[in-house]
């Protein structure tokens, strides 16, 4: 499934864009950077309720498909004019990282 079609899917919002057409391989759910950092894989999708630039540096080095913020969490300022240099795909939700890795889950 790409980010595409994950984010109609899911009904996400898109609040940076990225490369909508890569390949969600699968799903990490969590919040602490250094445990994301060392154990989500390459083409996940990350659910989590980090908006800083912290966490797009993580998904960079992580290479995550994507990043989605979960319960309506915010990305600031920071963070989404790095996710835009470094083409990090970041959408919104206002469900939970439990709802939505479940509903993640019947997809791929």
């Amino acid at each position: 499934m790409t980010i595409k079609e994950l984010t109609e899917k899911l009904n996400l919002k898109v609040l940076v864009e990225g490369d909508m057409d890569r390949e969600i391989k699968g799903g990490y759910c969590g919040d602490l950077l250094s445990w994301v950092m060392g154990r989500a894989e390459s083409g996940d999708c990350w659910f989590t309720v980090m908006g800083n630039i912290n966490a797009i540096a993580v998904a960079f080095l992580a290479d995550c498909a994507c990043i989605v913020l979960c319960e309506n969490s915010t990305l600031d300022n920071d963070a989404k004019a790095k996710a835009e240099l470094q083409g990090i795909c970041v959408l919104s939700s206002e469900e939970d990282a439990y709802t939505l890795a479940n509903k993640l889950g019947k997809e791929i």
